[in-house]
Protein backbone atom coordinates (compact mmCIF):
# COMPACT_ATOMS: atom_id res chain seq x y z
CA UNK A 1 0.00 0.00 0.00
CA UNK A 2 1.11 3.51 -0.81
CA UNK A 3 -0.56 6.81 0.11
CA UNK A 4 0.09 10.12 -1.63
CA UNK A 5 -1.20 13.21 0.18
CA UNK A 6 -2.31 16.41 -1.49
CA UNK A 7 -4.23 19.48 -0.42
CA UNK A 8 -7.06 21.37 -2.08
CA UNK A 9 -7.96 24.46 -0.06
CA UNK A 10 -9.38 23.17 3.25
CA UNK A 11 -9.51 19.56 2.09
CA UNK A 12 -6.75 16.99 2.51
CA UNK A 13 -6.84 14.22 -0.09
CA UNK A 14 -5.25 10.83 0.48
CA UNK A 15 -4.67 8.90 -2.76
CA UNK A 16 -4.56 5.29 -1.57
CA UNK A 17 -2.99 2.70 -3.87
CA UNK A 18 -2.36 -1.02 -3.67
CA UNK A 19 -3.77 -3.67 -1.38
CA UNK A 20 -5.61 -2.42 1.72
CA UNK A 21 -4.74 -5.48 3.78
CA UNK A 22 -3.37 -6.79 7.07
CA UNK A 23 -0.45 -4.80 8.50
CA UNK A 24 -0.44 -2.19 5.73
CA UNK A 25 -3.91 -1.12 6.80
CA UNK A 26 -2.75 -0.22 10.30
CA UNK A 27 0.85 0.72 9.63
CA UNK A 28 0.32 2.89 6.59
CA UNK A 29 -3.33 3.91 6.41
CA UNK A 30 -3.98 4.11 10.14
CA UNK A 31 -0.87 6.17 10.82
CA UNK A 32 -1.58 8.46 7.87
CA UNK A 33 -5.10 9.15 9.10
CA UNK A 34 -3.89 9.59 12.68
CA UNK A 35 -1.51 12.27 11.42
CA UNK A 36 -4.17 14.01 9.33
CA UNK A 37 -6.48 14.19 12.33
CA UNK A 38 -3.66 15.26 14.67
CA UNK A 39 -2.77 18.05 12.22
CA UNK A 40 -6.30 19.41 12.61
CA UNK A 41 -7.77 18.70 9.18
CA UNK A 42 -11.59 18.68 9.28
CA UNK A 43 -12.30 17.58 5.70
CA UNK A 44 -10.72 14.41 4.33
CA UNK A 45 -11.18 12.74 0.96
CA UNK A 46 -9.99 9.17 0.57
CA UNK A 47 -9.38 8.48 -3.12
CA UNK A 48 -9.53 4.70 -3.40
CA UNK A 49 -9.15 4.58 -7.19
CA UNK A 50 -5.88 2.66 -6.88
CA UNK A 51 -7.01 0.19 -4.22
CA UNK A 52 -6.98 -3.30 -5.72
CA UNK A 53 -8.29 -5.24 -2.73
CA UNK A 54 -9.41 -4.86 0.88
CA UNK A 55 -9.47 -7.62 3.48
CA UNK A 56 -11.12 -7.84 6.91
CA UNK A 57 -8.20 -6.07 8.59
CA UNK A 58 -8.46 -3.26 6.06
CA UNK A 59 -12.20 -2.97 6.67
CA UNK A 60 -11.58 -2.93 10.41
CA UNK A 61 -9.00 -0.17 10.09
CA UNK A 62 -11.30 1.84 7.82
CA UNK A 63 -14.16 1.61 10.32
CA UNK A 64 -11.87 2.42 13.27
CA UNK A 65 -10.50 5.43 11.44
CA UNK A 66 -13.96 6.69 10.49
CA UNK A 67 -15.09 6.39 14.12
CA UNK A 68 -12.06 8.34 15.28
CA UNK A 69 -12.65 10.98 12.61
CA UNK A 70 -16.23 11.45 13.80
CA UNK A 71 -15.06 11.76 17.39
CA UNK A 72 -12.79 14.65 16.37
CA UNK A 73 -15.34 16.32 14.09
CA UNK A 74 -13.68 15.30 10.83
CA UNK A 75 -15.82 14.73 7.72
CA UNK A 76 -14.54 11.85 5.56
CA UNK A 77 -15.75 10.98 2.07
CA UNK A 78 -14.61 8.17 -0.21
CA UNK A 79 -13.90 8.55 -3.90
CA UNK A 80 -14.02 6.02 -6.74
CA UNK A 81 -14.24 2.75 -4.86
CA UNK A 82 -13.56 -0.04 -7.35
CA UNK A 83 -15.98 -2.89 -8.02
CA UNK A 84 -13.93 -5.54 -6.18
CA UNK A 85 -13.59 -3.36 -3.10
CA UNK A 86 -17.28 -2.38 -3.27
CA UNK A 87 -18.21 -6.05 -3.39
CA UNK A 88 -16.22 -6.83 -0.23
CA UNK A 89 -17.65 -3.78 1.56
CA UNK A 90 -21.13 -4.85 0.48
CA UNK A 91 -20.71 -8.39 1.79
CA UNK A 92 -19.47 -7.02 5.11
CA UNK A 93 -22.52 -4.71 5.21
CA UNK A 94 -20.32 -1.61 5.45
CA UNK A 95 -20.99 -0.20 1.97
CA UNK A 96 -24.38 1.41 2.70
CA UNK A 97 -22.88 3.30 5.63
CA UNK A 98 -20.15 5.04 3.60
CA UNK A 99 -20.29 8.32 1.68
CA UNK A 100 -18.91 7.31 -1.71
CA UNK A 101 -18.63 9.56 -4.76
CA UNK A 102 -17.66 8.80 -8.35
CA UNK A 103 -16.18 12.19 -9.22
CA UNK A 104 -13.72 14.30 -7.28
CA UNK A 105 -15.89 17.37 -7.88
CA UNK A 106 -18.94 15.72 -6.29
CA UNK A 107 -16.89 14.54 -3.31
CA UNK A 108 -15.36 17.99 -2.81
CA UNK A 109 -18.77 19.66 -3.06
CA UNK A 110 -20.07 17.22 -0.43
CA UNK A 111 -17.12 17.93 1.85
CA UNK A 112 -17.57 21.66 1.49
CA UNK A 113 -21.12 21.32 2.77
CA UNK A 114 -20.40 18.48 5.20
CA UNK A 115 -21.39 18.21 8.81
CA UNK A 116 -20.83 15.24 11.07
CA UNK A 117 -24.19 13.58 11.54
CA UNK A 118 -25.24 12.45 15.01
CA UNK A 119 -27.33 9.68 13.51
CA UNK A 120 -24.48 8.03 11.60
CA UNK A 121 -25.32 4.38 12.31
CA UNK A 122 -21.84 2.98 11.77
CA UNK A 123 -19.95 5.40 13.89
CA UNK A 124 -22.07 5.53 17.03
Amino acid sequence: MKIDVRQLDEIIILDVKGRFVTNAAKDIFGKSMDQVIADGWKKVLLDLTGVEWIDSRGIGELVTTLRMAKKFGVAVKLLRVGDRVKHVLSISQILPLLDIYETEKDAIDALNSATISDDDQMLT
